[in-house]
């Protein structure tokens, strides 16, 4: 008797992953899908997502779906089914369609992360409301009128530091900039003095954003889940705090405070205040990554003795490094839309920040620098420099 019924158990199983497996890999579509394949259910090609490759390689998960498909197939990734293009015109033109043919969206571990509420995730005239209001804090007329002088000002007191220290690790050291400086200019907020050390929590969210989406108590994710919520609160409690004195301030927070006053203002909810607050947080956050690029590139391919003098003639040392250009070939800043409201923020820091290093400062990398993406840019070593002044 007991034995039928474990046979009728597994059998059971045995339909249901049949079922499973059948409903995962055809589902209902009022079109034509692209070739491809969605893999095993939920897991699909994850792991190729996640594995570790070179700066120039094109991903696995997208290498051999186009080598086998082409420019354009489905796959299945973190638990959903998305069809992936690899095709600049097609891409570009999908980027003009949003809020006509297409709305934005994000992976659920993604959105699950970032939040309804967030900028990134509104559509519509949301959007452009909330857009034209972080305008007031990056865009080109407050840059002109008070940032870029300010960012001077910051960009070369970090660097001095670094050099009377004689060395320092460049993308913490970056992060740490930068973070300081737009948590000021948000919301006065001072990682050395404020008990809540939102930096940290910051950190754990990133180290964790891309990762395996397990949300189980010692998994990376699981702790970028946490510290985005710590982040989150903190900044509902400093917005109703700021709010309740009935003093506005001189920073962005302020400026909400005083749009929440007026009739339909979005910024009466906490938690929208709060997610916009940590998306400009979080992109501010993420700018250094391209000036260590930038930086680094010209040395990481180099035997250590070349490393003395990154002023010297190597017209040879970005032999091989793919540079792309054109607005359909390299979108980093988005288009359409979707075109990044902190775009010149970024541009101008990663200038004032390039230009100082390079005239006014000896370095050279004495470790790390080694540099692979899995998938986003990671320097598994750090990048460690020696900095001097000229």
């Amino acid at each position: 008797m007991l034995v039928a019924i474990g046979l009728s158990l597994v059998a059971l199983f045995g339909v249901w992953v049949n079922h499973l497996y059948r409903t995962w890999a055809n589902p209902k579509c009022n079109g034509k899908l692209p070739p491809g394949s969605f893999g095993l259910p939920i897991i699909g090609h994850t792991l190729d997502f996640f594995a570790v490759h070179s700066l120039y390689e094109m991903p696995p998960f997208i290498r051999k779906g186009f080598e086998r498909y082409g420019s354009l197939f489905r796959i299945g990734l973190l638990g959903q089914k998305m069809v992936i293009s690899t095709d600049p015109d097609v891409n570009y033109s999908l980027f003009q369609q949003e809020n006509q043919s297409l709305l934005l969206w994000y992976g659920g571990t993604f959105s699950e992360v970032i939040g309804e509420e967030s900028m990134l995730a509104k559509h519509g005239n949301p959007h452009k409301y909330i857009k034209n209001l972080t305008l007031h804090f990056v865009g080109p007329e407050n840059l002109k009128a008070k940032l870029v002088h300010e960012m001077d000002v910051a960009t070369q007191k970090h660097l001095c530091s670094w050099a009377t220290n004689g060395t320092a690790e460049v993308k913490d050291a970056s992060r740490n900039m930068m973070f300081e400086f737009v948590a000021m200019k948000l919301m006065s907020y001072d990682e050395t003095k404020d008990s809540k050390k939102l930096g940290e929590d910051m950190k754990k969210f990133m180290n964790g954003l891309i990762a395996f989406p397990i949300n189980i108590p010692g998994t990376a994710f699981h702790a970028s889940v946490k510290g985005q919520k710590k982040i989150i609160k903190a900044l509902e409690n400093m917005f109703e705090e700021r709010k309740a004195s009935n003093t506005s301030g001189d920073d962005f927070l302020g400026y909400m405070v005083e749009d929440s006053k007026k009739e339909n203002s979005m910024m009466n909810d906490p938690k929208v205040v709060a997610k916009l607050l940590f998306a400009v947080l979080l992109a501010g956050y993420t700018i250094p990554e391209g000036w260590i690029l930038l930086a680094a590139l010209p040395y990481v391919h180099l035997t250590p003795d070349k490393f003395d003098d990154p002023f010297a003639f190597n017209p040879w040392r970005w032999q091989g490094q793919e540079l792309h250009h054109g607005s359909k070939t390299f979108m980093g800043f988005g288009i359409g839309v979707r075109l990044c409201v902190g775009a010149e923020f970024a541009k101008v820091q990663m200038a004032i920040y390039l230009h100082h290093l390079v005239t006014k400062y000896r370095w050279s990398v004495y470790k790390g620098g080694q540099i692979i993406r899995k998938p986003v840019n990671i320097f598994p070593n750090g990048l460690h420099i020696k900095i001097a002044e000229k």
